[in-house]
């Protein structure tokens, strides 16, 4: 068996724990790109393991990068913010 080939489980791809930071960033890249043609055209079972995989993406990005910068914008106050007398 391969790290591609998780028989048993519903993991597809290597481990993210087992990504460099570089790889980590072009699987997120690449996941992110085709999560809207999986959602529209995709099975359910392909649906299911993009989900699947991308949260297993993200929460390694995001246990590495536990500091990461947070654009104001992007918060709940921020989002306040942009609705007074904004478009």
């Amino acid at each position: 068996m391969n790290e591609h080939d998780e028989r048993g489980t519903t993991m597809t791809g290597v481990d993210p724990g087992r990504l460099d930071d570089q790889q980590l960033m072009k699987e997120l890249e690449t996941i992110h790109r085709t999560r809207h043609d999986t959602l529209l055209y995709g099975s359910n079972d392909a649906l299911r393991a993009h989900n699947e995989r991308m949260a297993q993406l993200e929460g390694e990005y995001l246990r590495r990068n536990p500091r990461r910068t947070v654009a104001p914008g992007r918060t709940r106050e921020g989002a306040r913010d942009r609705g007074v007398g904004g478009p």
